[in-house]
């Protein structure tokens, strides 16, 4: 039996002499290093949404009163968005964001020049376009036309199947509307 000053004893298969506490710690945490780097991995946002960040920070310093109100509202979104999955979004999660926020806007535009409401429906397009800056270059109707043939010429012989390949290529970069207007075209003719 260990007495007060030496509490002896072991802590896997190592005795423990002089300050257990160190050699408890010693044993059982894991080094400062490999927590820092699992928690930068872990942590590390997408630097998309490190340069909305400061695209937003330079609205503010600008005092582009639009600006700042979109940039904030998307990454509130995208905060939203991380809760709902529990953790850090990836780059392509960060733009379907994008991307339903600028299609929002567009079709928000269009409600507005139904009623006549041009001045609004200029400012639903210009955050539209602000949103549209973070996104990658969308794809013109003729390079979908392209996908939807070569889909077509690999063995796709019905709409379903076509779009259901064909999106996930289009993701971001091309509204899914106009898609099924392309493909439903292209089987007609």
């Amino acid at each position: 039996m260990a007495s007060r000053r030496d509490p002896g004893g072991e802590i896997g298969g190592r005795p423990i002499r002089g300050s257990a506490v160190g050699d408890i710690l010693e044993l059982t945490a894991p080094s400062l290093e490999s927590t820092v780097a699992n928690n930068a991995e872990q942590s590390a946002p997408d630097e998309l949404k490190v340069e909305l960040r400061s695209a937003l920070d330079q609205a503010r310093r600008d005092r582009d009163r639009l600006r700042t109100t979109v940039l904030s509202s998307v990454l509130s979104e995208i905060h939203n968005r991380e809760i709902e999955v529990g953790g850090e979004l990836d780059r392509e999660q960060i733009h379907e964001v994008l991307s339903r926020g600028t299609k929002q806007r567009r079709e928000a535009a269009e409600q507005m020049r139904a009623g006549n409401r041009e001045e609004l429906a200029l400012k639903e397009e210009a955050e539209s376009e602000i949103l549209s800056e973070f996104l990658p270059p969308a794809l013109d109707e003729a390079e979908v036309r392209r996908m939807v043939r070569e889909l077509m010429d690999s063995g796709v012989t019905e709409i379903g199947p076509l779009m259901g390949r064909l999106m996930p290529r289009l993701k971001g970069r091309f509204d899914g509307k106009d898609a099924n207007r392309i493909v439903r075209e292209e089987f007609s003719g």
